[in-house]
């Protein structure tokens, strides 16, 4: 049994995504030169996400785009790549995996990185032969060829994931129709003014929604709702969210609450074993309480801290949420996270109607996330004046020509 302060030999990775990818990465670059073994449960390479639910469903990027290194660069790397070769136990008083071929080993540090899985829709006909959910490469491949060939899409959930598939679907030609129980789409994430700017976006695109609406079955040709209503359908995407994918780390022993508790250095409530991505639960120092996001941002930039954490050097996660989205000519950047727990106002600065413009959040005054559309160059500004943690002047921010600078 090794100790938290002992130098590592041996380095295990659970998990197959971009967050995997970075853990074998920033170790290296930190100097580790012991072994390091990355298990995956697909058989492709590390990839990113993000793509797979824009410019590679579209059509507009090749595969290869989206692999975070090719092969050579875990061979030259000295990188143990096992794909389709998950890790399905953790033994962690003993420091031991197994995974899904057999093999079993052991290590001094586990780097936790599994990612998220799509929440099922719970109605019948939800795993119908028509219905695609979206996580995987593979699973973007068949929704694609999909897209071609569909008439008719129905898509559950106006969430992000919704949205973006809508687009892709409206782009390929099908007629598309978004089903979501709430009134407007993003709702909790975006309140209004702001969510109605998605709904006319994707309406001047010929996008139809069902607000207040609940599917109650899906059929081979329909999505049924609550009140009987049946939207004709080829294909129906599902788009409700995702889980935290945490069996491994429950069944370890491990703190988990809405993903896997971890200190701002990353540290589970095991000293030796790690978790990023997805699945953090991560204690945020600025934000002064624990955070879990599944945004891109965190599986590219978590990987470097953890790394410093195993490696016993000082390490700490700061970086605020960071999201992104495109939907046809609509480019945005948000950044932060407000308190779900208190009131909030918008400050709109620039043209609504336009979509070019920046909101911002406000918390007791305070500047806690940001989003920009169709204007660029600004997320260091906007990050500055939420890390500035002091009251803004309303007047000063909606004010185009007052310099953002000139507010921190």
């Amino acid at each position: 049994m090794t100790n938290a302060m002992a130098h590592p030999a041996t380095i295990v990775i659970a998990g197959g995504g971009l967050a995997a990818a970075k853990g074998a990465e920033a170790l290296r670059e930190e100097g580790f030169d012991g072994r390091i073994v990355l298990a995956s449960r697909e058989r492709h390479l590390p990839y990113e996400r993000p793509p797979l639910s824009k410019e590679y469903l579209q059509g507009a990027s090749e595969r290869d785009k989206i692999f975070v290194h090719d092969e050579a660069w875990y061979r030259d790397h000295d990188v143990d790549l096992r794909l389709g070769a998950e890790v399905t136990a953790v033994d962690a008083s003993g420091h031991r995996v197994t995974l899904a071929d057999g093999d079993d080993l052991g290590y001094d540090r586990l780097l936790l990185a599994t990612g998220s899985t799509p929440r099922r829709l719970p109605v019948p006909g939800a795993d119908g032969d028509n219905v695609r959910y979206l996580r995987t490469v593979d699973d973007s491949d068949r929704l694609r060829d999909t897209l071609a060939a569909a008439g008719r899409v129905v898509v559950v959930g106006a969430g992000w994931i919704g949205l973006e598939t809508a687009a892709a679907a409206r782009i390929a030609g099908a007629q598309v129709t978004v089903v979501e129980t709430q009134p407007k789409p993003l709702a909790a994430v975006l309140g209004s003014p702001v969510s109605d700017v998605f709904t006319a976006l994707h309406r001047e695109h010929g996008v139809d929604f069902a607000f207040n609406a609940r599917t109650s079955e899906i059929t081979g040709s329909a999505v049924v709702l609550d009140d009987g209503a049946r939207l004709d359908a080829d294909t129906v995407i599902v788009g409700v969210g995702a889980a935290p994918d945490v069996e491994l780390a429950r069944s370890a022993g491990l703190s988990v609450d809405d993903g896997v508790t971890v200190g701002a250095d990353l540290r589970t409530s095991n000293p030796d074993v790690f978790a990023v991505g997805d699945i953090a639960n991560a204690y945020h120092p600025l934000l002064g309480r624990h955070v879990r996001v599944e945004h891109w941002a965190n599986a590219l930039n978590q990987p470097s801290v953890a790394a410093r954490a195993m490696l016993g050097k000082p390490a700490s996660y700061e970086n605020l949420p960071y999201f992104f989205t495109d939907q046809y000519d609509l480019g945005m950047e948000y950044v932060g996270l407000p308190d779900p727990t208190r009131d909030t106002e918008v400050v709109i600065r620039g043209d609504l109607d336009a979509r070019e413009f920046i909101a911002f959040w406000l918390q007791n005054g305070q500047v806690t996330a940001a989003m920009n559309v169709n204007v660029w160059d600004v997320t260091d500004q906007t990050q500055a004046l939420i890390r500035a943690r002091t009251p803004v002047d309303r007047a000063a921010l909606a004010d185009k020509n007052v310099p953002l600078a000139d507010l921190e």
